[in-house]
């Protein structure tokens, strides 16, 4: 596992910042960061969320399928959500049977967007009966709204779209996958990003999303922080957590049945 993380603060400087109500600076790039509550100086309970977000490969098609040992994948996935205790999972390029395989054995709530594949829903294979291809956020409290759109914008023949829940807590959990093209200015990607920045800017509530982005630059609204997996052995940096939840922190883990890392995000949430 790999962890990044800023060494923790003395406990009187510490007790300083969260009299003054330090936060991170707005949409601003972050390895991690650890901040404790401070005992009697904190006037707030709280307590962790925790995060957890894959690109779990498992259409039948890539490349990357091989890899995926199916169904080792799927445990791998389940085994990660129990050994770290997560509150919320993200998963891109995922199969609607296998997300519903996934929520019961974790006992999760879950909701999933089906990905329009030249002009319908793609069927994953190998072995099929899968159901369809797609995105999926699932979450240990109930869900009691949802909604995802696609993109204005995507290139070739697979659709982007993005997905948001809203747990009982009124917290927003939301997911995407971005198109492959490249950031430049113009391009599908960039148009993608600068409406998700729109998006989230809007949620109006603690809000923390997750996804493969495809893209090194943030698509963070201002005042969100941006954790990305920069670090990670596997295609590094494209997989981005933004969110407006307290002192966040973010663990790396290398995966064994996907070509991603596996993100684990840390936060805190005010009862």
């Amino acid at each position: 596992m790999i962890r990044s993380s800023l060494r923790p603060l003395r406990s009187l400087i510490l007790g300083c910042l969260l009299g003054a109500g330090l936060l991170l600076s707005p949409n601003s790039a972050v390895a991690a960061t650890t901040v404790h509550s401070g005992g009697a100086h904190s006037h707030h309970a709280h307590r962790t969320f925790a995060l957890l977000q894959m690109n779990v490969c498992s259409s039948g098609y890539a490349g990357c399928y091989a890899k995926t040992e199916y169904p080792k994948i799927v445990d791998e996935v389940v085994g990660r959500i129990r050994a770290n205790h997560v509150d919320a999972v993200t998963l891109n390029e995922a199969c609607s049977g296998d997300v519903a395989t996934i929520a019961e054995r974790t006992r999760f709530h879950y909701r999933f967007a089906t990905v329009i594949y030249n002009g319908a829903p793609l069927p994953c294979k190998s072995p099929d009966g899968r159901g369809f291809f797609g995105n999926a956020v699932l979450t240990k409290e109930a869900i009691r709204a949802s909604e995802d759109a696609p993109y204005s914008v995507f290139s070739g023949v697979e659709q982007r779209r993005w997905l948001c829940v809203t747990t009982a807590r009124k917290l927003d959990v939301c997911t995407s996958h971005l198109s492959t093209d490249g950031e430049a200015p113009g391009t599908a990607n960039s148009v993608q990003c600068a409406e998700l920045t729109q998006l989230l800017a809007s949620r109006g509530r603690p809000s923390i999303f997750a996804g493969d982005v495809n893209r090194h630059a943030s698509c963070a609204p201002e005042r969100q922080w941006t954790l990305t997996d920069a670090a990670a052995t596997q295609s590094p940096g494209i997989q981005h957590v933004y969110g407006n939840l307290a002192a966040p922190t973010l663990e790396i883990e290398p995966t064994t049945y996907t070509d991603h890392d596996a993100l684990v995000v840390r936060a805190r949430l005010r009862h």
